[in-house]
C-alpha cells in the first residue's frame, strides 16, 4: 500500500469552537429536497449525536422521532435510555476507550487505536464489554478507529489492525455485533490518520475476511481525499457497513452551499440494495440547528 500522509483531528472538539450563525431561514427547498411530512422510508435516517451538543439529546431525538428518523447514533450506552424514550435506536454505537498500563495513555479514540499492537490488550478489553453492552441493548453496529501513522507505514499498520480486529471478533460473532472502521481525512480535519483512503479500508477487509467487519464510508471525508463518490460506492458496496454525510468544504449543511449532490449520492447507495442507515454528521451553521438537519434529511430522502 501507499504511505500517504494524512490529517485528522479530534472531532467531537470541534462544535464549542463555534460557526458563526448564518440566521437565514430555510425557505426554499435545496437540491433533492422532498416535501414537508415524514420520511419515504427508502433511506433510513440517523443524525450523529456530536453535532448538535448545544441542542441536548432530549430535544434531538424528539425532532428525530417527528421527522420519521430512526436513529441518533455515536452514543455511549447511558444515552441509550433516551432513545427508547423516543422510540428510536442507535444505527451506530460509539467507539469505548480505556487506559494502556502506563496510567496514562488513552486509547481506542481516533488517534491512538488498532493500528499499534500496544494498543491491543487494552482495546480487546474495552471492546468486549462494549460488544456486550451494544448486544444486550439490542443494538448491532459499533464502529472503530485505525489510529494514526506515527511514522508507521501502510503495510504494517494494516497488518497489525487485522491482527488487534481478529482478537475482538469472535465476541462480536457471538453476540451478533459488527464493527465499522471510519474512513476519515487525513488532509483537513484528521492529520495523520491511516484508515483515510477506501482502497486501505478495502484491503484491511479483506485481510480480515469476516462479515462482521466493514467500513463506515463517510462521504464528507472521502470526497476530500478522492472524490469520484458515486463510482467508489459501486465499486465497494459490498465493504461499505453505513455512511455519514457532510458538505464540502466546510463540514456543515448539505445543501447547495456546497459542491456534494447529496441526492444522487443517496440515490446510488440505494441502488447498490444497501439496506442500513444514513447518518447525517454535519456541523450545522444556522443558529436553527435543527432546522438545518430537518434540511438535510429532506434533501436526502430520495
Amino acid at each position: 500500500m501507499n504511505s500517504i500522509k494524512f490529517s485528522r483531528r479530534t472531532a467531537l472538539k470541534s462544535i464549542a469552537g463555534g460557526t458563526a450563525a448564518v440566521g437565514a431561514a430555510l425557505t426554499l427547498p435545496a437540491r433533492g429536497q422532498a416535501a414537508e411530512g415524514k420520511v419515504k422510508g427508502n433511506i433510513r435516517h440517523s443524525v450523529c449525536k456530536w453535532c448538535y451538543g448545544s441542542t441536548g439529546l432530549e430535544k434531538l431525538a424528539a425532532k428525530a422521532a417527528s421527522l420519521g428518523m430512526e436513529s441518533v447514533e455515536l452514543l455511549d450506552p447511558s444515552d441509550f435510555p433516551t432513545m427508547r424514550k423516543h422510540g428510536l435506536m442507535c444505527a451506530m454505537v460509539s467507539f469505548p476507550t480505556g487506559t494502556l498500563k502506563d496510567g496514562k495513555t488513552r486509547v481506542g479514540g481516533i488517534g491512538k487505536a488498532f493500528n499499534r499492537l500496544e494498543h491491543h490488550d487494552t482495546l480487546v478489553e474495552v471492546y468486549g464489554q462494549r460488544i456486550k453492552e451494544t448486544a444486550n441493548a439490542g443494538l448491532k453496529n459499533l464502529i472503530c478507529f485505525s489510529g494514526n501513522r506515527d511514522g508507521m507505514d501502510d503495510e504494517t499498520g494494516l497488518k497489525n489492525c487485522a491482527i488487534g480486529i481478529k482478537r475482538i471478533l469472535p465476541i462480536a460473532e457471538k453476540h451478533n455485533v459488527t464493527i465499522s472502521m471510519e474512513l476519515l481525512n487525513s488532509r483537513v480535519d484528521h492529520k495523520d490518520y491511516m484508515c483515510d483512503r477506501t482502497p486501505w479500508g478495502v484491503a484491511l477487509c479483506q485481510t480480515i475476511g469476516s462479515e462482521r467487519f466493514g467500513l463506515l464510508y463517510d462521504i464528507y471525508h472521502m470526497q476530500i481525499m478522492e472524490g469520484d463518490v458515486i463510482r467508489t460506492i459501486r465499486d465497494n458496496h459490498r465493504y461499505l457497513y453505513h455512511y455519514h454525510t457532510g458538505g464540502n468544504p466546510g463540514r456543515n449543511e448539505i445543501d447547495e452551499t456546497q459542491e456534494l449532490n447529496y441526492a444522487a449520492i443517496m440515490r446510488a447507495i440505494l441502488a447498490t440494495g444497501y439496506k442500513g442507515h444514513v447518518g447525517q454528521e454535519f456541523i450545522p451553521k444556522r443558529k436553527d440547528k435543527l432546522a438545518s438537519l430537518e434540511q438535510g434529511v429532506r434533501i436526502c430522502d430520495v
